[in-house]
């Protein structure tokens, strides 16, 4: 009885492609699994972002929440300027030393789940400013989720940056 038992569960994996002893797949049912694409989906397209402008990248930023791009159409165009009500950070432009506990605090006083998006290349990597008051990157002080490159970056490298960490929200694992 047992090993019929468990050669309709190895029969099960076998479909599934998944492999025998998942602890995730073996913790989850059908109904949790269904429940956390459903979450997923939905925190997927209700994206209320928190905009740290600090610099020249601010009117690429501010040109792709405009109506010829219209970061509206992904779920991401009602700016919150309180970090308790946002869950993406977006870090727009030069972050020099003096501005990096501020940004720090921003990050640790929004709310979980909480991403954080690298809008330009001074954002990335500190960009030409090789210098002792610039941030090289604020990989350094806050993890970093998704990078849109460019001195500025164009509004389409901004959406394509926006579907990316929409899909790797999606397809994370929910906490509910």
């Amino acid at each position: 009885m047992a090993e019929s038992l468990e050669n309709r569960e190895r029969a099960c994996y076998d479909a599934l492609g998944k492999e025998k002893g998942n602890p995730r797949m073996m913790s989850q049912g059908f109904l949790t699994s269904k429940l956390e694409k459903a979450i997923g989906w939905a925190r997927k397209y209700s994206l209320f972002q928190y905009p740290f402008v600090t610099a020249c990248c601010g009117m690429e930023y501010m040109a792709t929440a405009a109506s010829h791009y219209d970061i509206d159409r992904f779920g991401a165009g009602f700016p919150r300027f309180s970090p308790r009500q946002a869950d993406v950070l977006f870090v727009v432009g030069t972050i020099s030393h003096k501005m990096a506990p501020v940004l720090k605090m921003v990050y640790e006083q929004m709310c979980d789940p909480k991403w954080v998006v690298a809008f330009g290349v001074c954002t990335c990597t500190g960009g030409f400013y090789d210098n002792y008051a610039t941030v090289q990157g604020i990989d350094t002080i806050i993890p970093v989720d998704i990078y849109i490159p460019g001195c500025p970056p164009r509004p389409e490298t901004v959406l394509d940056g926006l579907m990316k960490l929409q899909d790797k929200i999606q397809h994370s694992r929910q906490e509910f």
